[in-house]
């Protein structure tokens, strides 16, 4: 019971980070580029348990955050292109954390790069020509600096999540 609140209360902090990321006026005239703020929730759940379910709870937790976002803050179309967005990024993320061979830093930006290779994907197939792979270049980079930073960030958040769950649990 106490998981369910602690999940319903990551879900609400993503949903905040969507909305305080929908606010911030963050373009380099390309379409795409966000600073991917809600996914500095999704890292910190793969890396808070890994042993015992973290994949799970962070595949939940955001996947209810895209569709609650998105018909909240946006549309249907930008539900579509997170979806597959997160989808590539997830698969690159959980690949990457098992091989052990990438800090919590290297796989979030493998999130990040492959989450623009996702959106890439679907606007292929939307419009309907390769012509948007132009923009793939910029995305990847974009992808790269932004997962860094939010790498940094759920590194650096790590240990005190880790800490208040420890004292969660004597608190038991």
């Amino acid at each position: 019971m106490r998981r369910t609140a602690e999940l319903g209360f990551l879900l609400a902090l993503a949903l905040v980070l969507s909305y305080v990321e929908s606010l911030i006026p963050f373009s380099f005239g390309i379409p795409g580029i966000k600073l991917g703020l809600p996914n500095l929730i999704v890292l910190l759940l793969l890396y808070e348990k890994p042993k015992t379910g973290g994949e799970r709870e962070a595949i939940l937790v955001n996947g209810l955050r895209i569709v609650l976002s998105g018909f909240l803050f946006s549309n249907l179309y930008a539900i579509l292109y997170a979806l597959a967005g997160a989808a590539c990024s997830f698969t690159a993320m959980i690949l990457g954390r098992r091989t052990k061979r990438f800090s919590m830093v290297g796989v979030s930006v493998l999130g990040g790069v492959f989450h623009n290779v996702g959106q890439l994907l679907v606007a292929m197939a939307v419009v309907e020509t390769f012509a948007v792979g132009y923009y793939a270049p910029f995305l990847i980079l974009a992808g790269t600096v932004t997962g860094a930073v939010l790498g940094i960030v759920g590194m650096t958040l790590l240990p005190y999540l880790r800490r208040l769950e420890r004292e969660g649990e004597q608190g038991k």
